[in-house]
């Protein structure tokens, strides 16, 4: 018989973790979670790498934060909040400025073509599409010529704030009790995800554009909006061409194109911004999570410099009526600018195209089999889209139970590790993915 007992350190832990949970519980509201849900009981610690540990002591693969550019713990990014926070954690940059913001407004400019120079930072994506909303349709009503109609995915999603919720179309993410601002063409997607992504299908979503742009003369846009990885919508890789051929469409109807990288900026598509795969520039540029590699909270809009200078004749101020007091905060602009350090110094952007390749190598072949419809890669991300919304949650906690943390989007599960992983990680994630399957299939 064991008559060994708990320690009395082991019985302190295990009544701190409780109290932990139960005041979670108590007092904690949960962002998109159901009231019934209990999100206390995967209650992280700490966190190293690409691994995090639980209060119970468990470790996991963190394949589900989708800001976390440069893993947990990483002393570079560390040293500069630290030091920032001691010289001057921020000010109003509506009545002074500091020095990071200007010179991460560069950096990212250097990033850019010439005449796409100029950023404005707020706090995260939801507010840079606001802002980015709010300049578009500032610009048409300085022109004199207003507009109230915008063209996006009907899969899209580009935020919880009021202006970016009219424009997603995700209607479990996007419930809106407002009336809404302006009038939304939503562009269905014409095939499954699984036939989108192959050549024959841009002529048709090209055309479903062009028709959703023009179908009115007597209301253009004031912009297209598009992500060039559909996130939230279900994990959804969109044809060779698609942005290149939108951004034409967009010209030749005279309409803004906002491109939407929240997601997928600064080296997740395996480079430092997806549209560049197709070498064009959008009108404004949104990004924002993997800017600061989720160490604080940050977004860039980026727009070309002739909306920019259309503001100067802005009848009341002669510039932008917008901004929040932390805009551009000084210690988020200086662990950008660390982020963007590592993101050059470790050669990350080809880090994640190579391993990115290699994880869907890995598990390419499973697609169209059991209750896997399709897998599909984008640089250093790996989607399963499941048969069903249950088969995608079996999934996704079957490889919760084995230390591998997953995101799920309808159908869709996403393994979407940190960009400074390296092969061994990689060879975990498949490792414990493979027994994550093989434990529902």
């Amino acid at each position: 018989m064991n008559n060994t007992k708990p320690s009395l350190q082991q019985t302190e832990l295990a009544n701190l973790h409780s109290d932990s949970r139960q005041r979670d519980r108590t007092y904690v509201w949960h962002t998109w979670t159901p009231l019934s849900a209990d999100r206390s009981q995967l209650t992280f610690l700490r966190g190293e790498g690409y691994r995090v540990w639980d209060i119970d002591g468990k470790e996991y693969i963190d394949a589900a934060s989708l800001n976390l550019t440069c893993g947990y713990g990483h002393p570079a990014l560390i040293k500069a909040a630290s030091e920032q926070m001691g010289m001057l954690p921020g000010s109003d940059l509506s009545i002074s400025s500091h020095e990071p913001v200007g010179l991460l407004a560069e950096r990212l400019a250097g990033y850019l073509p010439n005449g796409f120079s100029k950023t404005l930072f707020v706090n995260s994506g939801s507010e840079g599409i606001e802002a980015a909303m709010f300049m578009a349709a500032s610009y048409w009503d300085i022109l004199g010529k207003p507009r109230y109609r915008v063209v996006t995915f009907s899969r899209g999603y580009h935020g919880s704030t009021l202006i970016s919720r009219v424009l997603g179309g995700c209607e479990a993410r996007v419930s809106n009790p407002f009336k809404e601002p302006f009038s939304v063409t939503h562009v269905e997607i014409p095939v499954s995800p699984r036939e989108l992504r192959r050549s024959e299908s841009l002529k048709p979503l090209l055309k479903s554009f062009e028709d959703a742009i023009t179908y009115n003369q007597n209301d253009p846009p004031i912009a297209v909006v598009v992500e060039p990885f559909l996130n939230v919508g279900g994990g959804i890789v969109l044809p060779t061409g698609f942005l290149s051929g939108l951004r034409r469409l967009c010209d030749e109807n005279r309409t803004l194109l906002i491109i939407d990288e929240v997601f997928t900026g600064y080296g997740r598509s395996g480079k430092m911004y997806a549209f560049q795969h197709e070498n064009i520039v959008p009108d404004i540029l949104v990004s924002s999570k993997g800017l600061a590699s989720g160490y604080m909270p940050i977004a860039a809009v980026t727009v070309n410099d002739g909306i920019y200078d259309i503001f100067e004749k802005e009848s009341i101020i002669g510039g932008l009526r917008y901004g929040h007091t932390t805009s551009g905060h000084a210690v988020s602009c200086a662990v950008s600018l660390a982020t963007l350090d590592i993101l050059e110094s470790e050669n990350i952007l080809q880090n994640a195209k190579i391993l990115g390749e290699l994880l869907l190598e890995k598990f390419v072949e499973r697609a169209c089999h059991d209750n896997i419809e399709d897998v599909r890669g984008f640089g250093l991300l790996l989607v399963f889209d499941m048969s069903s919304a249950e088969e995608a949650s079996k999934l996704k906690a079957s490889a919760q139970d084995k230390g591998l943390l997953m995101r799920q989007c309808g159908t869709a599960v996403m393994v979407v590790p940190p960009l400074t992983i390296d092969i061994d990680g990689i060879n975990m994630i498949a490792e414990r993915l493979n027994m994550a399957l093989e434990g529902i299939l």
